[in-house]
């Protein structure tokens, strides 16, 4: 491979910083899309891609159309994650277009299903048939592409009284968390950071050979939600409970996210449907392209207890 230069979108988020940290450091170029300035929120991850070796960081926003037109100039390769920043389908056909334009050989998409489309009666998901929508996209252009469905977030529970994945601590010291899903039907995990950049980076040597055309269910265990306490338990060494039952919001969120949390409760509470559909099963290909995948009980016992002290919290001490 003669063209090493990757573009990476979102760069400061948990998927594309995992690529990029093992990308640059196999010796790829990395063209870093950020829209986070240095000194906001996500700060700390844009510094640490700044310190990476063979590392561009490219600013600004995926509405500016000339930065787009030359985001891909010169690539052969791309990882492309967006999030909500305005009209995600507009934004995602652009680099879509961008791309092709630009001859990019293999644009690895992380899209997610739309449940809608089964016709079982379930509801779409806002935050995920936005990327379905662009998938299909990518597939009517031509674009030469994979794309990868992640799991659940691993990284998502947090101890602060945000809605869906909380482990709310109690006065007694357990450990509960509440979710509308099924207490025994298993549901796809992945710890985004660890796992995110090994799978997609084989997915990439691999080429389209392999994977074209191809949806990857990216999860690394199929948990239950009692199975994933039990990891918790043991991991912190301390009692960890489930509890089924409607999602609560006790903080202020986007208007968008409520909607998503909405179909949530109805899809996956209500209907019980399989998280990524009835097409797509993991972690079979997953582990074909990165077996040192980070579990839950490794998760709680190494990587939680970081991330609370980091949000100010102290009840591991």
């Amino acid at each position: 491979m003669t063209n090493r230069t990757l573009v990476i979108v979102n760069t400061t988020g948990r998927q594309g910083a995992s690529l990029a940290r093992v990308a640059t450091a196999v010796g790829y170029n990395v063209r870093a899309h950020i829209t986070t300035k240095l000194s906001e929120k996500d700060g700390a991850v844009a510094k640490e891609l700044q310190e990476l070796p063979n590392i561009e960081l490219i600013e600004g926003s995926l509405e500016d159309k000339k930065l787009i037109s030359r985001l891909f100039v010169g690539a052969r390769r791309a990882f492309i994650n967006t999030i909500s920043w305005g009209d995600e389908v507009a934004i995602g056909k652009a680099l879509a277009d961008a791309a092709k334009k630009a001859g990019v050989q293999h644009y690895v998409y992380s899209s997610m299903p739309d449940h809608a489309i089964f016709g079982r009666g379930w509801p779409s998901l806002p935050l995920w048939s936005c990327k379905f929508t662009v998938e299909n996209y990518i597939r009517q252009i031509g674009l030469p592409a994979t794309f990868v469905y992640t799991g659940i977030y691993n990284n998502n529970f947090t101890s602060l009284p945000y809605p869906l994945f909380c482990m709310k601590l109690q006065p007694n010291g357990v450990f509960e968390w509440t979710a509308p899903f099924h207490p025994d039907k298993p549901i796809p995990w992945l710890d985004a950071e660890h796992d995110v950049g090994p799978a997609v980076l084989q997915i990439i040597k691999d080429g389209l050979q392999k994977w074209s055309g191809q949806r990857i269910g990216l999860a690394y265990e199929l948990l239950t939600p009692h199975q994933v306490c039990a990891a918790f338990a043991r991991g912190l060494k301390r009692p960890c409970s489930y509890k089924r039952g409607p999602i609560t919001v006790d903080v202020p969120i986007p208007n968008g996210y409520r909607s998503q949390l909405q179909g949530i409760e109805e899809l996956f509470g209500k209907h019980e449907a399989p998280y990524f559909g009835p097409d797509i099963e993991a972690p079979k290909e997953a582990l074909e392209l990165w077996e040192g995948y980070r579990g839950m009980e490794e998760y709680a016992r190494e990587v939680f207890p970081l991330e609370e002290a980091a949000n100010g919290l102290t009840w591991m001490q």
